[in-house]
């Protein structure tokens, strides 16, 4: 091992994350630190198949009195607590700097999976996974023909905040283009600029030639821990070709997506023998006005923030140095990659 490799395996160093323009520090001797803080609850593991008191189940009654259909394949609906409304007033300006305010408006849907409850992505069927995927991609084709930002998003897990255990996502069109998006929209436009092709698709054709921090690959398909990652056993899913959103995907590259998002999924549920909590959500091209623009620094991606650290019950802590000074991560990108890399294909659940 080169001496420039065992500095960055077993010493502390900043590494450079181009789509946020930030920088992370990395800290891989704090593993070695023993751990005496909070100890989360585990999962719960015995969720009934149906529950007649569940609000997401297949013909049980909402909070707002509508009754699902009996649906046995995915199924939306408009949430019934949305944080975006199409019809919200204008608040109005104030003249000075320091107060700002503008319209914020838009919609908020929530999409179960599948009818059954005790599932997730990773125990579902292929086929059944490539219908989530073509019905995100019907939403962005939708909803983004006239909102600037379509944001899928799955919360998954109630130490991500997740209140049901059921197989669902959520998907919040917007008039305005977020913070997040707009940041990478910068960092993608400028290195775009700069090296005259998109930054991810680059990034992409290096992890594929380094392998080290690649996790699972097919042929359409890479997900890796990125370089720059700051949760634990963060990810990133990359399409190997130029694609600006989930939406122009062929059939084939859908198909693909399924597969190595079951594989992901598997190794993270693997990796602690639980059903492993993340929020994970879909970053492509601006929408709406932005369709007749030139988006092609743009490249389609999914980014995996999962909390654990080192078992089902202790996740990483985001707060003091990393919310007052900058993101920190304890193990390096590399290690992460290769515990996720060398876990088995076939899930812990089926194989006991």
């Amino acid at each position: 091992m080169s001496s420039n490799k065992r500095t960055i395996r077993e010493h502390q160093h900043l590494r450079y994350n181009p789509l946020r323009d930030t920088w992370v520090l990395v800290s891989a001797h704090r593993m070695k630190r023993p751990w005496a803080g909070q100890v989360e609850k585990a999962p719960e593991e015995h969720i009934p198949r149906h529950d007649p008191r569940n609000p997401l189940c297949p013909g049980n009654t909402r909070a707002n009195g509508e009754v699902n259909p009996d649906y046995d394949s995915t199924f939306l609906f408009e949430n019934d607590f949305p944080a975006l409304q199409p019809d919200a007033p204008d608040p109005g300006s104030d003249q000075h700097p320091l107060f700002q305010s503008k319209a914020a408006r838009g919609v908020c849907k929530v999409m179960c999976f599948h009818p059954w409850s005790d599932v997730t992505l990773p125990l579902m069927k292929r086929q059944e996974v490539v219908k989530v995927i073509d019905k995100w991609a019907e939403l962005v084709e939708e909803l983004g023909s006239t909102y600037p930002w379509v944001q899928i998003f799955e919360n998954k897990g109630a130490m991500m905040g997740c209140s049901n255990p059921h197989p669902h996502c959520q998907v919040w069109a917007s008039s305005f283009l977020p913070n997040e998006p707009a940041l990478s929209d910068r960092c993608q436009r400028a290195y775009h600029q700069k090296h005259g092709e998109p930054l991810l698709l680059q990034y992409a054709k290096q992890e594929a030639e380094k392998k080290e921090r690649v996790v699972v690959e097919t042929s359409d398909w890479l997900a890796v821990v990125p370089y720059w990652a700051t949760w634990p056993y963060q990810t990133l899913l990359l399409p190997r070709r130029h694609v600006l959103r989930i939406n122009d995907l062929t059939t084939e590259e859908r198909e693909g997506l399924a597969d190595i998002m079951k594989r992901l999924l598997t190794k993270y549920d693997n990796l602690f023998e639980t059903s492993f909590p993340y929020s994970m959500g879909w970053h492509g091209a601006p929408t709406g006005p932005h369709l007749t623009e030139d988006n092609s620094h743009w490249q389609l991606h999914a980014h995996y923030y999962p909390p654990l650290l080192r078992s089902a019950t202790v996740k990483k802590f985001m707060v003091g140095y990393e919310m007052l000074a900058q993101d920190q991560r304890d193990l390096t990108p590399e290690q992460a990659a290769e515990k996720l890399r060398n876990l088995p294909g076939e899930h812990h659940t089926t194989t006991k």
